[in-house]
């Protein structure tokens, strides 16, 4: 699917989902300050069950993508983000970030500029920053899909040591040879998790527009072994070759899996991408800049 990676974010605002890291020690006072700005504008407020421990008693429990949500607020860092963005895969609702943690690179706010954002949604001067997520499955298994808007990594698990694996990259279940080689494991990233994992293994930062998948071998035993960008539409076919090792099946650091021996895992595009909501002023290089150092001067010399 193509379409433009950036909207206006019109309204209205009446109802606000909330996914939430409890283990944030200001977390209720940013809970209180969002429950105060809902209720003074009109706003229901409900939270995702997996937020429901960090809760105020009597809060109402659903699922963000059951429907009747204009926002979902994701109250942490950058984890907190990517587990509010699957929990509305396919529901086009939009996600904003409001960073309780250090880094926040996906975030949008600062914790002590929510009411200004979501000031700016009511106003309809913020908008939409269209990001493109993964779904993936596991050959012959009957658990799945899994989605991930950063990555999805095959890897060993366990001992310290390398896996053979395969990679075929097709379409429309028709593959063809890519190349297999030994390592750690494999990640596979969307262009808005170029700047996660994929980076610290050696990956390309790839700007958010750009519509592509990054391939980065973990540690490869070979110095033939690249990261590899193919195009978005393609699929990716990983093969695990090796039995001497335990393997696993990740998306987006969080989700799961224990993976056997020769079962293939495939990667695709997923047809609906994620909106996550965005301000004037507010661009992916300015981020690059400020929040990961990138290209910045070096210091003077005394």
């Amino acid at each position: 699917m193509t379409r433009s990676t950036r909207a206006r974010f019109e309204g209205p605002l009446r109802s606000i989902g909330v996914v939430l890291r409890s283990g944030s020690p200001e977390i209720n006072q940013v809970l209180d300050r969002l429950g105060a700005f809902c209720q003074q504008h009109g706003i229901d407020v409900v939270f995702e069950h997996g937020s429901a421990q960090g809760a105020p008693e009597g809060a109402t429990i659903q699922a963000m993508d059951s429907g009747g949500l204009d926002l979902v607020v994701a109250l942490g860092g950058d984890g907190t983000l990517l587990r509010a963005a699957r929990s509305v895969i396919g529901a086009g609702v939009p996600v904003l970030g409001v960073n309780l943690g250090r880094l926040g690179f996906l975030t949008s706010l600062p914790a002590d500029q929510l009411e200004w954002g979501l000031e700016r949604i009511l106003e309809e001067d913020a908008y939409l920053d269209f990001r493109f997520t993964l779904r993936t499955t596991v050959e012959g298994g009957s658990d799945g899909p899994y989605f991930a808007l950063n990555d999805v990594v095959v890897h060993t698990h366990g001992a310290a040591r390398v896996t053979p694996m395969n990679i075929e990259i097709g379409s429309d279940g028709s593959y063809e040879q890519a190349g297999s080689f030994s390592a750690d494991g494999v990640i596979l990233a969307t262009p808005t998790g170029s700047t996660a994992y994929s980076m610290s293994a050696g990956g390309p930062i790839v700007a958010p527009e750009v519509e592509c998948f990054v391939i980065t071998p973990i540690c490869p035993h070979s110095l033939a072994v690249r990261p590899l960008v193919v195009p978005a539409n393609r699929d990716i076919r990983v093969t695990l070759l090796g039995s001497q090792v335990g393997h696993q099946l990740t998306a987006d650091g969080q989700v799961v899996r224990a993976l056997e021996t020769h079962e293939a895992v495939v990667v695709r595009r997923e047809r609906e991408p994620v909106p996550l909501v965005r301000f004037s002023g507010q661009s992916f290089l300015n981020t690059l800049r400020r929040k990961l150092n990138w290209a910045a001067k070096p210091p003077e010399r005394g």
